[in-house]
């Protein structure tokens, strides 16, 4: 059998306009993703054994950082919009060899993304006194609540500098360095929490400090094999200017900020949907949290899928080269349903066993398997979405899709969630979001296939 060759030769062949075979296409999204796919699921273990460390602490603790937990996926979906404005750039130079360009949208994306950070941070400082009574959270779990939040928002900084050295390897097709480090963050996190949630008894605190801990760990290396070590994108001996240019920043605010936009609205309707779980109460709020947690074991290998995707289609648009950006993209999405489809599969029959890791409390395992069985249904459309979604980012097109996850969101989700909470509990408002993530994926397959984003390759392959 005829050797597959490797990712790094591959890449080359669509910055030289050159066929590639389907077995060829295929095996390059294969190597891209699993790199990522690994480093997606061993962030998602990481988040479950720390969830776990916490359950153990009791509902109270659990139900304080679930929370506050969707106000800081705001916040992490704020800090990868910036990142994605600048590193989708560096795709589309790389795709038309033009290195040195590459280099100088990274040189300003380090400027603008470190001032964006500390712009966040302070405001997650000032709110996080506030938040959790905003988000009707008993005074019980209020502290403890209060303490997380603001120590994930001090961590800001070194998180949106994690998320931009990575992002901006990845786009150069070097999936491997980020995604070890990524798996190393896991493990670090997990020995940081041991040591400040039981060694030094800080309980709740100690989660974030851990966390917090192993993210500036893992920056500073994500750091030094982008700046040092990278072959496309190192600075050392290449000499610029780091002063931020007018179309760079405008080019990255037409990419990011309907990232931006939407992860805010998105984030906001995560906010809203704990606000509808709240009255159901603490074991309701720690089920919900703890749920999730479990869940995204399921869609993690779709985003990093979704991450390899956005990498081919940059590249492809870069290079000009239409017909293979469009193979790319079906082949992506139709990997990502498939293996999220078996995803599914495993949760709907492992879903108590899982629930029992992340608690000891019968009624919490007892909810979170019930939800987790009604969203196991919905999984190969939301791989559909998330897939998708990374193909329309590789093209620049943030806009459209933005628009349509948003209506989905907050027309279909949260409007039905409502609606059921109040007679079904838990389970109305988890049946709620399998529906909408039924829709969603929908309408994103329907733009993929019909919708404007191949404009985009139309637009570029003419420049």
């Amino acid at each position: 059998m005829k050797k597959v060759k490797n990712s790094e030769l591959l890449l080359s062949y669509i910055r030289e306009g050159r066929t590639m075979t389907s077995r060829e296409k295929l095996a390059l999204i294969t190597q891209l993703s699993i790199p990522s796919i690994l480093a997606q699921i061993s962030a998602t273990v990481m988040f479950f054994i720390d969830a776990s460390m916490v359950g153990h602490l009791g509902a109270k603790a659990s139900a304080a950082i679930g929370l506050v937990e969707t106000t800081g996926w705001l916040m992490g979906g704020l800090a990868s919009a910036a990142n994605m404005g600048f590193s989708v750039q560096v795709a589309h130079c790389i795709g038309a060899n033009d290195f040195e360009a590459a280099r100088g949208v990274l040189r300003q994306s380090i400027v603008c993304c470190l001032i964006w950070s500390l712009m966040t941070s302070v405001i997650a400082l000032g709110i996080a006194p506030f938040l959790p009574y905003w988000l009707g959270g008993s005074a019980e779990i209020a502290r403890d609540a209060s303490l997380y939040f603001g120590i994930f928002g001090i961590c800001g900084i070194f998180f949106q500098m994690e998320g931009l050295a990575g992002s901006m390897l990845k786009c150069s097709g070097n999936m491997k360095i980020p995604s070890v480090l990524n798996i190393g963050m896991c493990v670090m996190d997990v020995v940081f929490n041991y040591l400040f949630i039981y060694v030094l008894d800080l309980k709740v605190v100690g989660a974030a400090i851990g966390t917090g801990v192993a993210i500036l760990i893992t920056a500073c290396l994500m750091l030094y094999f982008l700046i040092y070590r990278s072959k496309m994108l190192s600075l050392v001996g290449r000499p610029g200017s780091f002063k931020p240019q007018s179309d760079t920043v405008s080019r990255a605010f037409k990419i990011g900020a309907p990232m931006g936009l939407q992860h805010l609205l998105m984030g906001s309707a995560q906010v809203v949907s704990t606000l509808i779980v709240a009255p159901i109460g603490t074991v309701a709020i720690a089920a919900h949290s703890l749920a999730i947690t479990v869940e995204s074991l399921c869609y993690m290998p779709g985003y990093g899928i979704a991450e390899a995707a956005t990498t081919l289609v940059g590249q492809g648009i870069g290079a000009g080269q239409k017909l293979l950006t469009r193979s790319f993209a079906y082949m992506s999405v139709g990997l990502g349903i498939t293996v999220m489809t078996l995803m599914g599969v495993l949760m709907w029959i492992f879903a108590p066993e899982l629930m029992a890791i992340m608690s000891p409390v019968e009624e919490v395992i007892a909810q979170g398997t019930e939800v987790l069985r009604i969203e196991a249904w919905a999984e190969p459309m939301f791989a559909a979405s998330i897939v998708a979604n990374g193909v329309f980012i590789g093209a620049g097109d943030t806009m459209i899709p933005a628009i349509m996850s948003l209506a989905s969101m907050w027309a279909v989700r949260l409007t039905l969630a409502a609606s059921l909470a109040p007679k079904f509990g838990l389970k109305g408002v988890w049946t709620a979001m399998a529906v909408e993530l039924f829709f969603r994926g929908t309408i994103f397959l329907a733009r993929l296939f019909k919708g404007g984003w191949a404009e985009k390759l139309k637009v570029r392959s003419v420049e």
